[in-house]
């Protein structure tokens, strides 16, 4: 099933002109900022932030200039933080591209994600609503505290799956959270519809990181990293938390504490990546996700009556939990 087609159905020429807005906005005159902007503007990516603020702001009342606006503020913000993350991780590639940092350097990643930062808080302003501008500069400050959670987790013996929650709410869970919350905003909707708009947005997105995190465990060239990445990293995610905390193999555990080290090898990775699948991480966090998509989709059942719209999310939803990339 094409769920990209049904999600953009409803929206498409609002999407449209999202891309062409934030496309500008990602332009200079100046040589190399320009060639480093060009470099983020081409990894293009299906948009799923935006789209979902759309499809909110389209649910309860109408897709304006705020909506648009406040829209390209988030995912600007967004990319920010991911060319600021690449540079924190030493990372060479981001979705199978190289990244700023690997084709420019740190200094120049640091100041182009700075750049784009203060073009998505000029965005910001551009829709005179105070409500998103807290909205948005909270989120700022939710991810920057997250990173800093999962650096010290990363020296945190312990193995929490209480913890791991925590991290991925205040990262990827609170972008889509405020993209649902922000749509919602846009549209004039009562305070009480923006909190369960968020509620929806933050089950998204818990879905969206849990599905990220399983690709750790498996080969593929369209993820753009390789398997044992997030462990190669020092990050223990939800698949190899459970099997740790199910089990009482003790050279796991050993290799365990190598990954938070920063000690661990690739083939003591391709180890701990086996045990995680035979002992039902994998499962487990379908599971997971599973119960979250119940959430989503008791929320669009309950909240969404016009049949474009809740065929859109309903497809969100089910391309949340089945996207292979």
């Amino acid at each position: 099933m094409d769920y990209i087609s049904i999600i953009q159905q409803p929206i498409a020429a609002d999407l449209a002109e999202f891309i062409d807005l934030f496309n500008h906005s990602l332009t200079h005159h100046d040589g190399m900022l320009e060639s480093a902007l060009c470099h983020i503007r081409q990894r293009g990516g299906k948009r799923m932030r935006p789209m979902l603020m759309l499809l909110m702001a389209k649910h309860y009342g109408g897709i304006s200039q705020v909506t648009q606006h406040a829209a390209v503020g988030l995912e600007l913000l967004h990319t920010a933080s991911l060319v600021h993350d690449d540079v924190v991780d030493e990372s060479s590639e981001r979705r199978g591209q190289a990244s700023v940092n690997a084709t420019y350097d740190n200094k120049v990643a640091v100041l182009v994600g700075d750049f784009i930062l203060s073009t998505a808080l000029l965005h910001v302003s551009l829709t005179d609503n105070q409500q998103i501008v807290q909205q948005l500069s909270e989120l700022g400050r939710t991810l920057a505290a997250g990173e800093i959670l999962q650096l010290s987790n990363i020296q945190n013996q312990d193995i929490s799956e209480a913890v791991y929650y925590q991290v991925i709410q205040q990262k990827t869970a609170a972008l889509f959270q405020s993209c649902a919350a922000i749509g919602a905003m846009s549209a004039g909707a009562s305070s009480a519809d923006v909190m369960k708009a968020a509620e929806f947005g933050k089950n998204l997105g818990i879905m969206f990181q849990i599905r990220d995190d399983i690709f750790d465990y498996f080969d593929s060239k369209a993820i753009g990293k390789p398997t044992g990445n997030d462990m190669a990293e020092g990050k223990l995610t939800l698949p190899v938390i459970y099997a740790l905390n199910n089990t009482d193999f003790e050279s796991m555990q050993t290799l365990a504490k190598k990954v938070k080290a920063g000690t661990i090898n690739v083939d003591e990775i391709a180890v701990l990546v086996e045990f995680t699948k035979q002992q039902g991480g994998i499962d487990y966090a379908e599971q997971k996700m599973a119960e979250f998509s119940v959430l989503c989709k008791s929320y669009i059942d309950d909240n969404i009556k016009e049949k474009a719209v809740r065929d859109a999310l309903t497809a969100y939803v089910d391309y949340v939990v089945q996207r292979n990339y």
